[in-house]
């Protein structure tokens, strides 16, 4: 790859939900991490309804997140990198991003996006990617999943 095209940077928060698209973007993290020994920081965000304290216990869903962090870190031992898993808890899973790319001084923050559509056939992008996009104070990247193909 050609010097300008290689992305360099030290620090990069990578958003995991627990989605196919997670395995992509921890692998093309870590491959790009690697070279510079960057530090590589997944967050999963569980989303904490208005109705509830924010510090609600929420150990039914611990479990689940605790198997998205693992997922994360073994992908990028699959590619030979280590990266720290973080558990938030949030109203908005954007804001949280961005509060959390802020707070470590990340140069690159990436996301997943599953392509998925709405009913009536519109692509859907979600409230997270457009908050990121207009918010975080550094490089935002989305990878976006392939259109499935239609079954013939």
């Amino acid at each position: 790859m050609p010097e300008l095209l290689k992305p360099t940077f030290r620090r990069a928060v990578v958003a995991v939900n627990g989605s196919p698209t997670d395995e992509r973007v921890v692998r093309l993290v870590s491959e790009l991490a690697r070279p510079a020994k960057a530090e590589v920081v997944a967050v999963h965000v569980v989303e904490i309804d208005w109705t509830m304290p924010l510090d609600a216990d929420i150990a039914e869903r611990s479990e689940e997140a605790q198997r998205v962090l693992d997922t994360a870190e073994a992908v990028a031992e699959q590619h030979n990198y280590r990266l720290e898993g973080v558990l938030l808890q949030a109203r908005d899973v954007g804001a949280a991003l961005v509060d959390e790319a802020a707070e470590r001084q990340a140069d690159v923050l990436v996301l997943g996006l599953p392509y998925r559509t709405r009913f009536g056939g519109e692509f859907a992008i979600g409230r997270a990617i457009p908050y990121c996009f207009k918010n975080a104070p550094c490089t935002v990247w989305v990878v976006r999943d392939a259109i499935p193909e239609e079954p013939r």
